[in-house]
């Protein structure tokens, strides 16, 4: 692994092999040459988010684009539970500050959440924007992590869409929690993914569209409603402490997503 990372478009890697050409430009190759200042004979990693790695040295150089060769490949696998966080909008950038620090400790998919009490109101003029900005961070963040997975940013949800969103996934045919992080709570967040794992035994490794997953749900500043909570719980979620303190919108969701991933094995 290189000290620097770039991100290919998608799928770019597919075919790629030791000794292959390979070229990053646009705003990538931008970043990389004039920022950067990536020159000939350096090494550097190479990702596009599939999950594989390519380190390759870098031969060429123009204004902004550069041309690179495959020295070494590396493939990830997929753990097969993945983890999404459902993160309420928050003020000053909290969501953001949450989705950052997820995306650098190993979520699988964030979902912005339109929750009943958020100060913060996507409307539909602003929603794509601010969904743009939701993916800028994601990838930034993956970038600065050096990871191979991009993490899936999921469309925005109010309280009732995703009621349902909850109802339809714990019906599936893939084991899915979904848990609550709330004051409510009677049992810990350990507490319920180990019940959970234990009904649920999952195999050493899975393909991306048949893996288990725990989606955590993180409320605003102005907390949970009664009706959202009971709305959730309906549909199948589950309430948990995450500890004794009260956490911010920015720190819980990271927070819950290292304790899980703990108890999952994955780190």
């Amino acid at each position: 692994m290189s000290n620097q990372c770039f991100f290919l478009a998608p799928g770019e890697l597919a075919d790629a092999h030791v000794g292959a050409e390979l070229r990053l430009e646009g705003p990538e190759g931008h970043h990389a040459v004039t920022v950067k200042r990536v020159r000939a004979g350096e090494t550097i990693d190479l990702v596009d988010g599939s999950g594989v790695r390519a380190t390759a040295e870098v031969t060429a150089t123009q204004k902004a684009a550069l041309d690179a060769t495959v020295r070494a490949l590396e493939s990830e696998a997929l753990p097969p539970v993945a983890i999404t966080l459902v993160q309420a909008l928050a003020k000053g950038d909290r969501d953001l500050q949450a989705v950052e620090s997820a995306v650098e400790l190993g979520i699988d998919a964030v979902r912005p959440w339109q929750s009943d009490r958020a100060i913060v109101r996507w409307n539909d003029a602003k929603a794509a924007k601010a969904l743009a900005k939701w993916e800028g961070t994601v990838l930034a963040a993956l970038k600065q992590s050096r990871r191979t997975f991009l993490p899936e940013v999921r469309p925005m949800l109010t309280s009732a869409d995703l009621a349902r969103d909850i109802a339809a996934r714990v019906a599936g045919p893939v084991p899915v929690l979904v848990v609550v992080l709330h004051e409510a709570g009677t049992e810990s967040l350990a507490a319920v993914v180990a019940r959970w794992t234990e009904a649920n035994p999952v195999p050493a490794s899975a393909g991306p569209g048949v893996r288990a997953e725990i989606q955590l749900l993180v409320g605003p500043e102005g907390g949970i409603s009664d009706a959202e909570l009971e709305n959730f719980t309906a549909a199948g979620a589950h309430v948990a402490l995450l500890g004794s303190h009260v956490l911010r919108a920015s720190t819980a969701g990271p927070a819950a997503l290292v304790l899980t991933r703990h108890l999952l094995g994955q780190l």
